[in-house]
């Protein structure tokens, strides 16, 4: 049986022939250890934390209570182990019964050691509860438990050189994980190259990864390193390794069996160092039973798996992820926002499909919308209005122009024969005492009517355009002039 040789074992006992034997065990079994008599343990402090100290018979006058504070002084968190029966036992604090895992009968052998370093270690794992000392992910926005746990798993592996598999549902952050993993590895002075394999046509991802030689196919007028070679020494991030092609699983299983690879068309073998961060968010266990992701790659990629956790399970980090985005729109050039509280209570129980990106996606839009704005329940999209508008007569009292500009839309679809005669016009008649600019009012109006189209059409332009009852050309060119990007939400 093999014990890992990175456990360290303390032992305290004033019984010579014990601590001779016990010596020679921990030897031949290749486990630290560390030998004191309690004279000892009382005048040297311990140099590293034992994942386990075992407490033999004590010839000083002090009592079990007082003995076991002196450990927990020093190595709160380890766990402890009596070599012999003490009759002070029963009597103990809960605090010690806590320290105190096991009180042997039986002589300490292989098979007992074992288990005592396992259940050791089962005990000290529960109690990590922070990310080792120095050890920060900057990119990863979030202090819920859902990121606090994905961060420890990160922890883990940042500074070891395998291959990572990070899974997750679409807009969760995977291209951050991976890239926080490279910042923070010894790697970080080499590149960070990522690949998107499902946005490269399959003829063309081997030489994409692999390079090629001057003449190696039509349109190959020259030599080329693949990202392969752009990578050596850093990370090579492969997101959505699931969509790529069953020939290329086969090539690219044998790269990172073999550390080798020849550019398309060439020859010559060229070595690679780099580490592996594969992403994906589609189930790889299932398709390997489909047929369509090879078994052996997975297993292969999979050496770490890291699942990102979806938006809806870290809704707590929702309005800290609300400032930082909002900051980021800012330092673009588009306006500082703000956000009232019923806003972030509505939005913190919206399902967000779409995770993050669908998150950062709707803060982009509202500061366009509302540039320097404050964001209330009701300039949200009706899709993410979770809760009553606090203040309707907010609004009301300012004229219904500022109502929300789908239920404009609505009237003007419902009844497009008063468009022409004024009726929507009857809802801006409430003209403040200082005036309005006409222009911009009218405008602002338009432009709201647009996207209001576009996002019920699904960014279709033509239908956007049938439902403003205007030339889509027409409609393109407004869409030009307000900036509005024509994709989708």
């Amino acid at each position: 049986m093999q014990i890992p040789n990175n456990l360290m074992v303390l032992l305290v006992d004033d019984n010579d022939q014990r601590r001779e034997a016990l010596s020679t065990v921990f030897t031949f079994l290749d486990v630290p250890h560390r030998i004191l008599t309690f004279v000892d343990w009382f005048q040297q402090p311990a140099e590293r934390f034992p994942e386990i100290a075992l407490i033999g018979c004590c010839s000083l006058p002090v009592s079990l209570e007082k003995l076991m504070a002196s450990f927990r002084n020093d190595m709160q968190c380890t766990p402890l182990c009596l070599l012999e029966k003490w009759e002070e036992v029963e009597q103990l604090s809960e605090l010690s019964k806590t320290q105190l895992v096991r009180v042997l009968d039986t002589p300490l052998t292989e098979s007992t050691l074992t288990d005592l370093l396992h259940e050791a270690q089962v005990l000290q794992g529960k109690g990590k509860d922070i990310l080792p000392t120095g050890i920060r992910f900057p990119l990863l926005i979030g202090q819920s438990p859902a990121m606090s746990q994905l961060k420890k798993v990160m922890a883990r592996v940042v500074d070891r050189d395998v291959n990572v598999l990070i899974t997750g549902e679409s807009g969760t952050g995977k291209e951050l994980v991976a890239r926080s993993l490279h910042d923070l590895s010894k790697r970080a002075t080499a590149p960070f190259v990522p690949v998107n394999c499902g946005a490269i046509p399959p003829e063309l991802l081997e030489s994409e990864l692999f390079g090629h030689e001057k003449g190696a196919f039509t349109g190959a007028v020259s030599a080329r390193i693949g990202r392969f070679e752009m990578a050596d020494g850093g990370t090579l991030f492969l997101d959505e390794i699931g969509d790529m092609p069953l020939a290329m699983q086969v090539k690219l299983l044998r790269v990172l069996q073999e550390r080798c690879f020849e550019r398309v068309g060439g020859t010559k073998t060229i070595d690679v160092n780099v580490r592996i961060i594969a992403a994906t968010h589609k189930n790889l266990e299932a398709m390997i039973e489909t047929g369509d992701f090879r078994e052996d790659l997975y297993y292969r990629l999979n050496v770490y798996p890291i699942e990102t956790p979806p938006l809806r399970e870290r809704r707590d980090d929702i309005t800290m992820l609300l400032h930082a985005l909002a900051q980021q729109a800012e330092n673009n050039g588009l306006g500082r926002l703000r956000f009232h509280a019923s806003a972030l209570d509505s939005l913190q129980q919206h399902p967000w499909p779409g995770n993050v990106r669908e998150l950062a996606n709707l803060v982009e839009r509202l500061a366009i919308m509302h540039p320097d704005g404050v964001i209330g329940v009701s300039e949200l999209p009706e899709k993410c209005r979770h809760i009553a508008e606090p203040e309707p007569s907010r609004y009301q009292s300012q004229g219904s122009f500022t109502l929300d500009s789908d239920i404009l839309l609505d009237r003007l679809v419902d009844e497009p024969e008063n468009s022409a005669t004024g009726k929507i016009h009857n809802t801006v008649t409430a003209l403040p005492e200082s005036g309005i600019d006409l222009k911009q009012h009218l405008e602002s109006l338009e432009r709201s009517l647009i996207v209001s189209s576009l996002e019920r059409t699904g960014y279709v332009v033509a239908r956007a355009a049938e439902l403003l009852t205007i030339r889509r050309t027409t409609l393109v060119e407004k869409m030009r002039k307000y900036g509005i990007q024509r994709q989708a939400d």
